[in-house]
């Protein structure tokens, strides 16, 4: 999928990566934290941040949680290698994508002396963990926890991907325009607040459109390997298109199932779909034609995507998939923030900066409409209070194998 490119090329890319994720800064702006006794005389941003970040790193999620580790290992050497004075000290902890391995892995993180949190990965265990670290005052950006449920009354909790309601409507909104479909089905795992949350919004956002919902049907985790009552009711309903809010392993059973019936219909995902070309042992052939909506495609040309996917691709051996470039971004907005800070504030050392200092920092910043900042998932990425990232979305289908721009 990746285009190789020049030597030459790479090295001014690199470079050109390093200062993209920039901040719009104001040197009247004034953030209101107090960082009195870290304050530098020049304004700059000095000190060693220790960045903690949980995911699952084994178990049947840990697609994800690796990507996200790899990208944030990336994005850790690249701003340690700038030569400043400012270093990130990084640590990633294992939750298996349970709730309560999520929890404990917080604490191990904080007994580390972490002073902010790149995580959880997924959605369930970082509900959790975003209750412990409110408490706390710990500042916490998530790669790819998408709930509302993540954010809701914590004001420290932001996020990196798309929330839920802005993945399900905007699917209905890019297949209504795009005329994929009038008539659409629906599979989605009722036990899963990310799946839950992003059909409830797809079927509010469909009405407003225009789209005729003809077949809704669902699952559970305890029931994700046979799929033939919910293929038989697409058969029978007549479905274009079936929407699948879902993760990448229980759409490739569906794939599976729907070819073995010779069910002849569009398929749509949003990024928990990002993994399936991953997975082994399975035929990628029957996700040809498969499209999503996801903020990053690894065979995009700008350099910062071109300089991030060949880093990837040369320590890893693999093309990142979207979580991977979630995970990169993360630390460059946290390292934006302080710098921001940094220069409006009349600089920061963060050295013994506690954790709760650190988050009214961030807060304040993340919130502050003179803060944006560009990654290889979106430009001039900016939050609000709520804690959701505007960003533009990518369309992107399987061909041959692989993800291409739409």
């Amino acid at each position: 999928m990746m285009k190789k490119v020049l030597s030459v090329l790479v090295a001014g890319v690199m470079a050109l990566s390093i200062v993209a994720c920039g901040a719009t800064n104001d040197a009247s702006a004034n953030t209101g934290a107090d960082a009195n006794n870290n304050t530098t005389a020049d304004g700059s941003l000095t000190g060693t941040l220790k960045l903690g970040m949980i995911g699952p790193l084994t178990g049947g999620a840990a697609l994800y949680g690796n990507a996200v580790d790899h990208g944030v290992q990336i994005a850790v050497e690249e701003i340690n290698a700038l030569g400043t004075d400012f270093q990130i000290d990084y640590q990633a902890e294992d939750d298996e994508h349970d709730a309560e391995k999520s929890v404990n892995a917080y604490n191990q993180l904080k007994d580390w002396g972490a002073q902010v949190i790149a995580g959880t990965v997924t959605t369930t265990p970082c509900i959790a963990v975003s209750a412990e670290a409110y408490s706390d005052r710990m500042f916490m950006l998530t790669p790819s926890a998408s709930s509302t449920d993540v954010t809701a009354n914590k004001d420290n909790m932001f996020q990196l991907c798309f929330s839920d309601p802005n993945q399900g409507s905007a699917s209905a909104k890019y297949i209504a325009e795009n005329n994929l479909a009038t008539d659409v089905a629906i599979i989605y795992n009722n036990s899963d607040a990310y799946s839950s949350g992003i059909y409830q919004t797809f079927v509010d956002a469909a009405a407003e459109v225009g789209l005729n919902i003809v077949s809704t049907t669902t699952f559970t985790d305890d029931t994700q390997n046979d799929f033939s009552v919910q293929l038989a009711d697409i058969q029978q309903s007549g479905a274009e298109l079936v929407f699948l809010p879902i993760y990448y392993q229980a759409a490739s059973l569906i794939f599976q199932q729907a070819d073995q019936i010779g069910l002849d219909v569009k398929w749509f995902g949003v990024d928990g779909m990002d993994g399936i070309l991953s997975l082994e042992g399975f035929d990628t052939s029957l996700a040809e034609g498969v499209m999503l909506l996801t903020p990053f495609a690894a065979d995009a040309t700008d350099d910062l995507t071109v300089n991030f996917v060949t880093k990837f691709e040369e320590k890893f051996g693999e093309t990142p998939i979207q979580f991977a470039a979630d995970g990169y971004d993360c630390p460059y907005a946290i390292y934006r923030a302080l710098e921001y800070y940094a220069a409006n504030n009349g600089g920061l050392d963060v050295t013994d900066m506690s954790n709760e200092e650190l988050c009214e920092i961030l807060i304040s910043v993340f919130t502050d409409p003179g803060f944006s900042c560009d990654g290889v998932t979106g430009l001039a990425m900016s939050w609000n209070a709520a804690g959701e990232v505007n960003k533009a979305p990518k369309a992107v289908v399987i061909e041959n194998g692989v993800y291409v721009g739409l």
